[in-house]
């Protein structure tokens, strides 16, 4: 039985021999993260982009207070998303193509709705990791996050165009790498402001595209296909798929959406995909699917437990579960390919 002095012993022996540093890290990691999403939403990036500054006219520039201001700029540098040379800040490659909202790159929208809505639900995490239920969503969206979040027009519009940033990598990745050739339709549900539908016609010119959302999204996705000259190719249809049938196609992607649900919303709406799609049609689904192992894509596990914070039911999944309630609705030869940002993209055919 070890006494007293020798559990003190080994204690102070384990203390000098393992670092805290990974643990410290991890608990005030939300520092950072607030840092980031302050400058995203003051417009330290967008304003860097026109030209170098020193710390006095960029300060000014975006209405910073003396007090903190060389610090936060100095942590932006720290952390790698601002760079400082002879005294003066400029933006890092990767700030300046995704963080100018000039840019048609622009993935600002994401992290300025996680600044303006996520950050503060995920303070009651612990809350409602013990009761299920997210009291302060629920009270704002009656029971339903989309009816409130679509009822206010400033706050779509944030949405879409977040859906849009986030969505952009991914988009790329499958106007790319799927068989596009073999058909001459597709219907994006929850098309959102369009952003897939229109990377997709402007690799494929053969093909002819539907969004599909709730009327609110109607004026926004037509106006982002004008822009993009794509507006004889992409069609936007009014529906909510919960209440009615989805369009006949030969394609039909579902990116961002099956997550929002519980299983059994998340069944059905599988269903209505398959009962939608021609003869050999195809489905495509993505999302930032948590890995079979469950271990190793902590995105995909962080974003479940967004679910969780901001939606009555909804969750991520694994590739295997998502395969199973693909051949229960009658699926077959379903594969899965890793996209950028951890997303995985599952195609099943009709």
């Amino acid at each position: 039985m070890s006494s007293k002095s020798d559990i003190a012993t080994a204690i102070k022996t384990a203390a000098t021999q393992v670092s805290p540093e990974k643990i410290m890290q991890l608990g005030t990691a939300f520092w950072s993260s607030k840092v980031f999403l302050s400058a995203v939403e003051l417009g330290v990036f967008t304003t860097l982009a026109k030209e170098p500054m020193d710390a006095e006219t960029l300060s000014k520039s975006i209405g910073l207070n003396d007090r903190g201001s060389a610090d936060f700029l100095d942590c932006l540098v720290s952390l790698g998303v601002l760079k400082r040379t002879e005294g003066l800040y400029s933006n890092t490659p990767e700030t300046e193509t995704y963080l100018d909202s000039n840019n048609p790159a622009y993935i600002g929208g994401f992290f300025e709705m996680l600044n303006s809505s996520s950050y503060h639900s995920w303070g009651e995490l612990s809350t409602v990791l013990k009761t299920g239920i997210s009291k302060k969503e629920i009270k704002a969206a009656g029971d339903d996050l989309f009816e409130a979040l679509y009822a206010d027009p400033k706050r779509l519009q944030m949405f879409l165009q977040a859906m849009t940033g986030v969505s952009r990598p991914c988009a790329t990745a499958i106007a790319e790498k799927f068989p596009w050739q073999k058909y001459s339709s597709f219907v994006d549900v929850g098309t959102a402001q369009g952003g897939l539908a229109v990377e997709i016609v402007k690799k494929h010119s053969h093909l002819r595209g539907i969004g599909f959302d709730l009327h609110q999204c109607e004026s926004i996705f037509e106006a982002f296909t004008k822009e993009n000259q794509v507006e004889k190719q992409l069609t936007f249809q009014a529906g909510d798929f919960f209440k009615q049938d989805l369009p006949s196609t030969d394609v039909l992607i579902m990116g961002h959406i099956l997550h929002d649900w519980n299983l059994e919303q998340k069944r059905m709406l599988i269903a209505k995909a398959h009962k939608a799609l021609s003869s050999g049609g195809a489905l495509i689904v993505y999302e930032t699917m948590i890995d079979d192992q469950r271990k190793e894509n902590t995105f995909a596990l962080l974003m479940s437990l967004n679910m969780l914070v901001k939606t009555p039911g909804g969750f991520d999944f694994t590739p295997s579960q998502l395969k199973e309630w693909l051949k229960e609705a009658g699926f077959k030869d379903i594969t899965f390919t890793k996209l950028p940002a951890n997303h995985t993209m599952a195609v099943a055919i009709k």
